[in-house]
């Protein structure tokens, strides 16, 4: 009898939220896991999306926002970067009128609607007998809600900024951390030859590890992070004698999307939400650039400092995963068909000093996992801040607990 004929049941798979290195490798794991162990694999396309936007009048094979995985597509695809069941920031329990899909619009016509009824519906067409949502803080809130109202979910934790709770680990981190080190040292070129500041705009909304570990590594001289509003008098400061310091005349800076100018407020785009109530950041790199540039006579003699302004964005995200977004997510992948086969849900899979582990998927919504400021960063010279490697995770400061 082959494992189709005997299955266990159907797992569903779904990836929500910003694409990162990491995702496919993740989806090859479980489903070779899955289908040697009997199980038959769904991948839920788009998201959060998928899952309100099927036509239940169709087959599942003739659906455009699911398809049935097998080895040779996940082994072909499990090499690459982003992830080839798309992804999408939709939350079930707040869609846009102008969102809604189209078979569903006359039934949910209000400014915002929940459509998680649809999705409990989908779920049972699908006949998911668990579902692993892979995902930040945001699509995973939403696995919180579909966990309660009795669905068996078992969640893995992704984002480049590393921010999920219960976690010292996201996929997607390491790759983001591994970008922005060599694309900074590029930009040094530059910097150097035309001597100048370099301020490199990073990810990073309310949590700044994703400068705070680049600059560890010596991409940069000073970063400035999200849980700590920064004197732009004292960066330039800063950041002028490191200038004079160095042979070749220039300094650099990470800036942390989510940093804020001491007194002031975050920078956005625009004034538009996405479906979990966030403004797209964008912009701070620009600002500090052109405040330093303003600033930099009263610490260099009278004498400006021209800046080069980066903003790293997509290219921290795009391509192949590095070794650890392809060890990690192999690892979170079987983490979660071991729970799966002990019966178990309602569990994120994590790393945990150094070891993985599991933890209750409640843990997403409890608190939010930021930099702890006191521990680990310096808030007069804007650094990191370590006195003891011992004991600590092997990326230091990025305990999610």
């Amino acid at each position: 009898m082959t494992a189709m004929d005997s299955k266990k049941g159907i797992i569903g798979i779904l990836t929500g939220g910003g694409d990162v290195p990491g995702l496919n490798p993740a989806i090859r794991a479980i489903t070779i896991r899955a289908i040697r162990e009997g199980f038959k694999v769904i991948g839920i396309r788009r998201g959060w999306e998928g899952l309100i936007s099927l036509d239940r009048s169709k087959p599942v094979e003739e659906q455009d926002h699911c398809l049935v995985l097998d080895e040779l597509m996940v082994n072909r695809m499990g090499r690459t970067g982003g992830t080839f069941l798309h992804s999408s920031r939709t939350n079930p329990g707040r869609v846009k009128v102008d969102q809604v899909p189209g078979p569903l619009q006359e039934k949910y016509s209000a400014p915002v609607n929940d459509l998680s009824a649809e999705v409990r519906q989908n779920i049972d067409y699908l006949g998911l007998d668990y579902l692993i949502p892979i995902g930040g803080d945001d699509t995973l809130s939403y696995a919180v809600d579909l966990h309660h109202a009795g669905m068996k979910v078992v969640a893995i934790p992704k984002t480049m900024d590393n921010d999920v709770p219960g976690t010292d680990y996201c996929i997607g981190f390491s790759t983001c951390v591994t970008r922005t080190i060599e694309l900074t040292h590029r930009l040094r070129t530059p910097a150097g030859s035309h001597e100048r500041f370099l301020v490199v705009e990073v990810f990073g909304r309310y949590a700044g590890f994703t400068a705070l570990l680049p600059t560890m590594a010596g991409a940069a001289n000073r970063c400035v992070i999200p849980e700590y509003r920064f004197d732009i008098q004292r960066l330039t400061e800063l950041l002028v004698a490191d200038r004079d310091k160095n042979p070749s005349s220039y300094s650099v800076v990470l800036v942390s999307e989510g940093a804020v100018f001491e007194g002031d407020e975050m920078v956005f785009e625009n004034a538009e939400c996405d479906a979990y109530g966030h403004k797209k950041l964008g912009g701070i790199g620009d600002l500090v650039s052109e405040r330093l540039k303003e600033l930099s006579p009263k610490f260099n003699n009278g004498r400006k400092i021209q800046t080069i302004n980066q903003r790293l964005g997509y290219l921290v995200r795009s391509g192949d995963p590095d070794a650890i977004d392809a060890i990690v997510p192999m690892a979170f992948g079987n983490l979660a068909l071991n729970l799966i086969l002990q019966g178990r849900s309602g569990r994120l899979v994590s790393l945990r000093n150094g070891r993985y582990d599991n933890v209750p998927l409640e843990v997403v919504t409890s608190y939010k996992k930021k930099v702890d400021v006191d521990r680990f960063y310096d808030t007069n010279r804007y650094r990191p801040l370590y006195k003891n490697f011992a004991d600590k995770p092997l990326l230091v400061m990025t305990s999610g607990y």
